[in-house]
Parts: C-alpha cells; sequence; structure tokens
C-alpha cells in the first residue's frame, strides 16, 4: 500500500473495477463493504459502546488516506514535470553545440592589412590568451559531472510516518521501515536491484529476534538484524520477496498491544501519537458476539425495550407461565411484572 502492501490486491481490485466497469461504482463496491461488514459507519455514542467511530472520525479517516495518495500524486507530478524540463533543457544544449560544430571558427581578413611574417606570427600564437598552462581551454567545462546531490533526510515525526502506507502506526528507519496494527507489523526491507529470486536472500526469524541478509558471490550482506522488543509468533509470521525492492516480513504479535519500536535500542515512536483504532478484523468470533450483544443491550435501552439478560429470562419464565399447576395459567404474560439485574444470566 507506493503502497507496497496495497500492490498484492491490484489483481482483485482490477478484477473489481472491470467488472463494475468505472470507479464511481468501484467506490460504491468499497463503501458498500464497509457499511455491510464491518462498524466503519457506527457512531460511538455513550462512553461504554466499543464499536464504531465517534461522529466525524469515519469520514476524517477517509479524508485522511486520500490526502496520503493525493501528496504522493503531486510528488509524481512534480517528478514528472523536472524529468521534463531537464530533458528539454539538455536537448537545447545539444542543439546550441550543434550549431556552433556546423558554423565553424570565423576569421576576419583585411586584404589592405600588412602581413606579418610566420616567425612573428607563431610567436604572438604563443602569448596569446588561453594558450597557457593554467588556462583551461574553451568548453572544458561543457562535460563536467555536477557534485552527486544528498539524498533527501528521511522523515523523522510520527505525522510524517501517519502520510505514509509503509510507516503508518510505525517508522522510518535507517534500512527498513515498519507500520502495525493491533495484532500484526510489517517491515519493508529494501534489497538491491539485481535481488529478484528467493534463494538470493536469507531470514532467520524466532520468537525474539530476526535477520534479513542477501546472499552475494562474497558472501552474505546484513540488511537488518536484531533483538524484537516483544515477542512474536513465528508460526503466524511470514516473509516474500519483492524482485528488485524489498524483503516483507509480516509479524504477527504475540500479544496484543501497541509496539513503540521494533528492535531493541531503536529510537521509540510516541504510541500517543498513532491511530489505535481497532479493525474489525482483529476480533475473534467470541469477542465479535459480546461486542454485538452490548450494541444491541444499548440500542435497546435506548429505546426502552428489555435487554439481552430480561429476554433470556422472559423466554425462560415463559416456559413456566402457563405449566400445570402454574398460579399464573391463563393469564397474559407480564414482563414488567420482573426486576431482571444483569448479573443474573450467565451467557
Amino acid at each position: 500500500m507506493e503502497p507496497g502492501a496495497a500492490e498484492l490486491y491490484d489483481q482483485a481490485l482490477l478484477g473489481i473495477l472491470q467488472h463494475v466497469g468505472n470507479v464511481q461504482d468501484f467506490l460504491r463496491v468499497l463503501f458498500g463493504f464497509l457499511y455491510r461488514k464491518t462498524d466503519f459507519y457506527r457512531l460511538l455514542r455513550h462512553p461504554s459502546d466499543r464499536m464504531g467511530f465517534p461522529p466525524g472520525a469515519a469520514q476524517a479517516l477517509v479524508l485522511q488516506v486520500f490526502k496520503t495518495f493525493d501528496h504522493m500524486a503531486r510528488q509524481d507530478d512534480d517528478k514528472r514535470r523536472k524529468e521534463l524540463e531537464e530533458k528539454l533543457r539538455r536537448e537545447d544544449e545539444v542543439a546550441a553545440a550543434e550549431q556552433e560544430l556546423q558554423a565553424g571558427p570565423t576569421v576576419d581578413t583585411d586584404p589592405a592589412g600588412p602581413v606579418q611574417p610566420p616567425a612573428q606570427q607563431n610567436a604572438e600564437r604563443d602569448e596569446a590568451p588561453g594558450s597557457g598552462e593554467d588556462t583551461e581551454p574553451p568548453g572544458a567545462n561543457a562535460g563536467a559531472v555536477e557534485a552527486p546531490r544528498e539524498p533527501p533526510a528521511p522523515p523523522k515525526g510520527q505525522e510524517q510516518f501517519q502520510r505514509n502506507p509503509d510507516s503508518y502506526n510505525g517508522a522510518v528507519r535507517e534500512n527498513y521501515t515498519w507500520s502495525q496494527d493491533y495484532t500484526d507489523l510489517e517491515l519493508k526491507v529494501p534489497v538491491p536491484g539485481h535481488v529478484v529470486k528467493g534463494r538470493q536472500v536469507s531470514v532467520a526469524l524466532s520468537s525474539t529476534c530476526i535477520r534479513v541478509a542477501t546472499l552475494e558471490d562474497s558472501g552474505e550482506c546484513v540488511l537488518m538484524e536484531g533483538k524484537f522488543t516483544h515477542k512474536v509468533n513465528t508460526e503466524g509470521s511470514v516473509w516474500s520477496l519483492e524482485p528488485g525492492k524489498c524483503v516483507l516480513v509480516n509479524l504477527n504479535k504475540a500479544g496484543e498491544y501497541w509496539w513503540s519500536a521494533v528492535l531493541e535500542g531503536e529510537e521509540p515512536i510516541d504510541i500517543d501519537q498513532i491511530n489505535k483504532e481497532r479493525s474489525m478484523a482483529t476480533v475473534d468470533e467470541e469477542e465479535h458476539a459480546v461486542l454485538d450483544r452490548l450494541t444491541f443491550d444499548y440500542h435497546q435501552k435506548l429505546q426502552g425495550k428489555p435487554q439481552s439478560h430480561e429476554l433470556k429470562v422472559h423466554e425462560m419464565l415463559k416456559k413456566g407461565w402457563d405449566a400445570e399447576g402454574s398460579p399464573f395459567r391463563g393469564q397474559r404474560f407480564d414482563p414488567a411484572m420482573f426486576n431482571i439485574s444483569p448479573g443474573a444470566v450467565q451467557f
């Protein structure tokens, strides 16, 4: 997800786009999915709510993602513009040089002027400007190579990290970038352009440390090595190679908490400045059921209707209401007769 992880889904998304035929319907598919299958459009209206977003937060999230890629697009436009300007400038320089070569040197001749002896002409040539050893010949700087410019400094603030999908909720380090959600981390370790096959890479991964290297003719070249700040589940962790680009490492956290750094000794990030919203994809079935029940109870309470624990007790009471020997037999069942505390029922 630029966006390295997003490229993994290009084929699937391209198939959807080709099927619907236009960007507007494609966006309807995406947002329709968020509406039907996630809590993206669910609003948090009570402090006890655990699902959904505060009013305006979902819209701000969409705008933030849009601005991220819009910024990248503007950078691409500037890069293409500068490359075009540089290309035109070089073409103008080449054309000017060719014109000079075609015109040749011009010599002023004066038939009426005195003719100098050959010896005097040779002496003047020796004394002419530009003939000395310390004088550079014309055009000597034309092919001079400009000193290479220093690469731009990597982003340092968390606000800058958040704008880059590769370092979202993570950071950009000297030899890799990392991002995270509540349950997983994603590391991108750049590799040389000639590294295009998995057998050219060595990745040693344990629950406490990692080592990424390329296998060169001269031996191993270590790209990243260190001890994790927290443990990971190796069974749920995988790595892959994006040929000529990077080694992509997906790490499954052993515990569900936010990491401030990947390797020990690194500068930690401020986790108070990251997006701690938890995706519904990270919630297991049992916890999902609890969240659904709490959401249901909240809406029932707002409408003055029985909550889930009350409904369960009502169902049991109904069975005995009209049973043989019941003093209530023949009477209409009235739930208002019972005051049921939430702790009275085990779910």
